[in-house]
């Protein structure tokens, strides 16, 4: 790279896979087994984007509830009534879409973003994929070995 620092539009893959709100949960397992692929933007009819999931919302979808129903305070037994973080991870349970599992505010970079800035993104805000935008439409993604390969100085290969 001559010239200055890389930017997301040197190391982001442009060939993205994407998915819809309405794709089975069924559906982005195997798509991401078969595609090898650790998380795919959700886009709407139109192709703007409505989301993001991963692996991590696969897995968390089929993690185990524990919900205490009763606590124990000396000697009194006190019902503990279910809160909202509650009832949303028993719909994420129960979720058949990807549209039900996905992160909605979805943080993105632009083209221009300099690869500096996507490392310490994705390091504060503990995420692995960056959907990048340009004119507010989808253009490419960055993952986590796409910063590593362009930090270490190997071929970006795009």
């Amino acid at each position: 790279m001559e010239g200055g620092e890389l930017k997301a539009r040197d190391i982001m893959n442009r060939d993205v896979v994407t998915v819809r709100p309405d794709t089975s949960v069924e559906e982005l397992g195997r798509l991401f087994i078969e595609k090898d692929i650790p998380g795919a933007p959700v886009v709407d009819e139109d192709g703007t984007l409505y989301g993001i999931v991963t692996e991590n919302d696969l897995i968390s979808k089929e993690k185990r509830l524990h919900i205490p129903t009763i606590i124990r305070v000396a000697d009194a037994f006190i019902p503990i009534e279910s809160d909202a973080r509650v009832e949303q991870e028993i719909r994420r349970m129960a979720a058949t879409s990807v549209g039900e599992i996905c992160t909605r505010d979805v943080i993105t970079v632009d083209e221009d973003t300099p690869v500096a800035d996507i490392a310490t993104i994705m390091t504060e805000k503990k995420i692995h994929l960056l959907p990048v935008l340009s004119d507010g439409r989808l253009v490419g993604i960055i993952g986590k070995k796409d910063v590593i390969r362009a930090i270490s100085g190997g071929s970006t290969g795009s």
